[in-house]
C-alpha cells in the first residue's frame, strides 16, 4: 500500500509537469512557430511520459511477481499477463496508447507534412491515452486512501482538476472553427464542452461526494493552468526562442497558427475578455454544482451546457474578432438545442463513466494500512 501511494503521487507530479509542458509547446507553436523535436516544452512532456510509463509498469510489474509467488494483493486482477489493481492499469495501458500514438504521429507527419492542429488523429489518441492514464490516478486515489480522507480528498481534486484541463485543451481548436465559419459553429466551444467536460466533472463528483465538486475542480485546474503560463513565461525568458511565425503564416495563410495570430491580432487591446476568461468556467461550474450533479447529473449537465453557451457567448460577442461572426436569434437557438442534447449525451456517458469507476469504494484501503503511517502529506 506504501509503495502504491508513493506511485501514486509520482504519478501526479508527472502529469502536472506534461501538462505544463504541452501547454508551453502549445503557446510555442503559437507565438514562436515551428520547431525542432527538441524544444524544452517537448522534453517536459515526453519527460513526463516516460516516468509516468516507469512508474505504472513498474507497479505492475511488482504485482505479477508478487502474485506469480503467491502473495496476489486484495483488488488485483490479471490483464495480457500482467497483475495489479483497477488504477495501475489504467495508468499503464493508457501511457501505452501514448506511446503506441508517437510512431502514428510521425507516420502522419510523413505522409501529409507537419501540421499544428490538436484535432489531428495521432495528437487526439495520444490525448485519449493521457486522459485514461489520469482516470486511472482517480481510481487509485480510491483504492488507497480511505473515505473521508484529506489525502484522498486532495488527489482526487488534482487528479480531477488534471483531467478536466485536458479535456478543455482538446477543445481550443473550437475557436478557430467559431472564428473560420460564425453562425451555429459560433457557439462551437459550448456545444463541444457540453458533450465533453462533463467526463471530467462528474466522475469527480462521484468520487468526492460533494455537491461543491464542480467549482472545486475547475478552480485547481485554473490555479495550475495559470501556473503553467508563468512556467511558460519564464520558459521563455532563460531559452530566448527565435520567433519564425512570420515565416510559417506566410507559407500557409490559412493554417491554424495563421488564424490563431489574426484572432490575437483583432482582440489586441481588449482587456475585458482577456480578464472574464477566468471567470466563465468558475460561473459555468457554479451553475452545475447548483443543479445538484450528485442527485440529478443529467440535468446538471444540461444546465452546465446552457450556463457555457450563454456565457461564452456574451464573452466571445464582445471580442472585436468575433463581433462580426455574432449570430442570429434562430441560429442562436439552434446551437441552444444542440447543446442541450450535446449535454445529454455527455451526461450519460459521464454517469457511466462515474459509475465504473467509484464502484470499488476503496474498501481495501481502509482495512490494510491506516494513512497516517505512509501517507506523504503527513
Amino acid at each position: 500500500m506504501a509503495v502504491h501511494r508513493r506511485a501514486l503521487w509520482a504519478l501526479l507530479a508527472a502529469k502536472l509537469v506534461g501538462g505544463w509542458g504541452v501547454g508551453w509547446d502549445i503557446r510555442w507553436h503559437l507565438v514562436i512557430g515551428r520547431d525542432s523535436f527538441w524544444i524544452a516544452p517537448h522534453v517536459m512532456t515526453y519527460a513526463s511520459v516516460v516516468v509516468a510509463s516507469l512508474i505504472s509498469l513498474g507497479v505492475l510489474l511488482i504485482e505479477t511477481w508478487r502474485t506469480r509467488h503467491g502473495a496476489r494483493s486484495p483488488g488485483v486482477i490479471t490483464v495480457a499477463g500482467l497483475s495489479g489493481t483497477r488504477g495501475f492499469h489504467l495508468t499503464w495501458w493508457g501511457m501505452a496508447i501514448v506511446i503506441l500514438a508517437a510512431p502514428i504521429d510521425d507516420l502522419w507527419h510523413r505522409l501529409f507534412g507537419l501540421d499544428v492542429t490538436l484535432w489531428s488523429p495521432p495528437h487526439l489518441l495520444g490525448l485519449l491515452g493521457s486522459a485514461v492514464n489520469t482516470l486511472g490516478t482517480l481510481v487509485i486515489a480510491a483504492e488507497v486512501y480511505p473515505i473521508g480522507s484529506r489525502t484522498r480528498l486532495a488527489a482526487l481534486l488534482l487528479g480531477s482538476a488534471l483531467l478536466y484541463g485536458g479535456v478543455r485543451v482538446v477543445l481550443e481548436p473550437a475557436w478557430l472553427t467559431a472564428f473560420t465559419h460564425g453562425g451555429v459553429a459560433f457557439h462551437a466551444f459550448a456545444i463541444l464542452g457540453a458533450l465533453a467536460l462533463p467526463l471530467a466533472l462528474i466522475p469527480a463528483v462521484r468520487l468526492i461526494g460533494r455537491r461543491w465538486t464542480p467549482v472545486a475542480v475547475v478552480v485547481v485546474a485554473l490555479g495550475v493552468s495559470l501556473l503553467g503560463e508563468q512556467i511558460a513565461r519564464v520558459g521563455f525568458e532563460i531559452v530566448k526562442p527565435e520567433s519564425v511565425i512570420g515565416e510559417e503564416i506566410q507559407k500557409d495563410p490559412t493554417s491554424a497558427i495563421a488564424m490563431a495570430a489574426a484572432i490575437r491580432a483583432k482582440s489586441r487591446g481588449a482587456s475585458m475578455a482577456q480578464s472574464i476568461r477566468y471567470l466563465m468556467p468558475i460561473l459555468a461550474a457554479a451553475v452545475m454544482a447548483a443543479a445538484n450533479p450528485r442527485g440529478r447529473p443529467v440535468a446538471a449537465c444540461i444546465a452546465y451546457g446552457v450556463a457555457l453557451l450563454v456565457l461564452y457567448g456574451w464573452s466571445t460577442s464582445h471580442s472585436p474578432a468575433f463581433q462580426p461572426l455574432i449570430p442570429s436569434a434562430a441560429e442562436t437557438a439552434v446551437a441552444i438545442a444542440i447543446t442541450c442534447v450535446a449535454a445529454l449525451i455527455g451526461a450519460i456517458a459521464a454517469r457511466r463513466l462515474a459509475d465504473g469507476l467509484g464502484a470499488p469504494a476503496a474498501e481495501p484501503a481502509q482495512a490494510v494500512v491506516p494513512e497516517s503511517a505512509t501517507s506523504p502529506a503527513r
